[in-house]
This record gives structure tokens, C-alpha cells and sequence, in this order.
């Protein structure tokens, strides 16, 4: 007897059990997952979300996991001593179980060697209106302006001129800054007009006007004339 009341509230308890609607599995924190693959032509390079590190690439790709009911990420970034940095924004979120790809190709930085001192030649051609005008480069004489011209080398390695300045006696000097600068074989052409300095008009000093003729007899007769009158007195 008691064996069928058992027996009933099992049933009862398993009767109540199927029909309880199911539990929904616990959702994982950050929500489901989804994957960016980011492809580079350079393994070992670092790659980075947002500025956080996410792993190298390995065998030209590193996959990245991702909640999709997370944060999306706004940009990642590429880099590896040695060569360009790659950054652009991430474009697309990826749903549950999906795969986006992001590409980034890495350049080659061109290895900087030192100037050498000398190094190759180019020229600057001064062309003026006037002979014999001295052509100086940030304040430097450079030389003379001869049949319309003076050519000045210059080194393509060294500090770049900032002005040249063409003067002469007579002339009002010319200044002007130097934009462009020559190759290596290159030449750049200057130009300099010179106009003649204004001259100041020369005032003669003032001169006395001598005493005219006339009055100097005039006055030696007037002086004869008291003599004499003198005498008889």
C-alpha cells in the first residue's frame, strides 16, 4: 500500500517536471562570440584593437574573438619595428558564429644614411639686368653678375639657402627668398631686376652778387668830389 503511494507521487512529481516550460541556458557574459581575422604580409607583426594588444600575426593572420553584444572596436593597428605602421577603422561587427576579415600590408621602412659632407651638386643661376652686381646668399657673396648671369653650385645634401640679395652702387638692391632648390644635376633659375637709386638734387650755395660797376665810380667820384671841396675850403 504504501509502495502505491510512492509509486503515485513519483509520477506526480514527474508528471509536474514535463511541464514546466525548459530553462534557457545562462547566457555568457559579454553575450555570443564572433571572430575578426586580420591578414598581414608580415608575420610576428603586433596587432592591436583600440590601442589594446591583441596577438601577433602568425602564418600571415591572427584571429581575434569578439562578443557581438559587446563594445564594438572603432579602429586597429598593425605595426612591426622596421616597417610602416598600418592603421584603419574596423568596418562591420561580426554576428554570432561569423568572421570578418581585415587586411593590412606592411612597408618596408628605407633605411636613412647620413648626409655626406659634400654630397652631390646642383646650381642656383642668378640672371640680372645689370653687370658687375654682387650676388650674395643669406648674406654670403657668392660672386659677380657677368654677361647677365652668375651660377652658383650648391651642395644637394647641405642646409638650404633661405634669400639671395643682388646690389650695386647706384641701384636700389634686390631681396627675395629662394623657394626652390636643385637636384642633384638640377639647376633652379633666379632673377633680379635692379632700378637706379633716385639722386638728390644738388642746391648751389647762394652766391653775393658783386657790386655793380657803375656805383664804384660813383662812389670814388663822390669821394674826389669832398676832397677837392676839402682843399679849397
Amino acid at each position: 500500500m504504501r509502495f502505491g503511494y510512492f509509486l503515485t507521487a513519483v509520477l506526480a512529481v514527474v508528471f509536474v517536471l514535463a511541464c514546466l516550460p525548459p530553462a534557457s541556458a545562462a547566457e555568457p557574459i559579454g553575450g555570443n562570440q564572433g571572430w575578426y581575422a586580420v591578414h598581414c604580409n608580415v608575420d610576428s607583426a603586433q596587432v592591436y584593437f583600440d590601442g589594446t594588444y591583441k596577438g601577433d600575426i602568425v602564418g600571415g593572420v591572427l584571429t581575434v574573438a569578439v562578443y557581438s553584444t559587446g563594445t564594438p572596436y572603432k579602429t586597429y593597428t598593425v605595426s612591426k619595428t622596421g616597417y610602416t605602421t598600418y592603421t584603419a577603422p574596423v568596418v562591420g561587427v561580426p554576428g554570432i558564429g561569423e568572421t570578418i576579415n581585415l587586411y593590412a600590408t606592411l612597408n618596408l621602412v628605407a633605411p636613412t644614411t647620413a648626409a655626406v659632407i659634400g654630397g652631390n651638386q646642383g646650381w642656383y643661376v642668378v640672371h640680372c639686368n645689370v653687370n658687375g652686381a654682387t650676388v650674395m646668399f643669406d648674406n654670403t657673396v657668392e660672386g659677380v653678375i657677368t654677361q647677365g648671369t652668375l651660377t652658383v653650385p650648391v651642395y644637394t645634401t647641405g642646409t638650404p639657402f633661405q634669400t639671395y640679395t643682388v646690389s650695386m652702387n647706384g641701384y636700389i638692391p634686390y631681396t627675395s627668398t629662394i623657394t626652390n632648390f636643385p637636384g642633384n644635376g638640377q639647376s633652379v633659375d633666379l632673377y633680379a631686376t635692379l632700378n637706379p637709386a633716385p639722386t638728390t638734387p644738388v642746391t648751389p650755395a647762394p652766391t653775393k652778387s658783386p657790386v655793380p660797376v657803375i656805383l664804384v665810380f660813383a662812389g670814388l667820384g663822390i669821394a674826389c668830389l669832398a676832397c677837392m671841396r676839402k682843399g679849397r675850403l
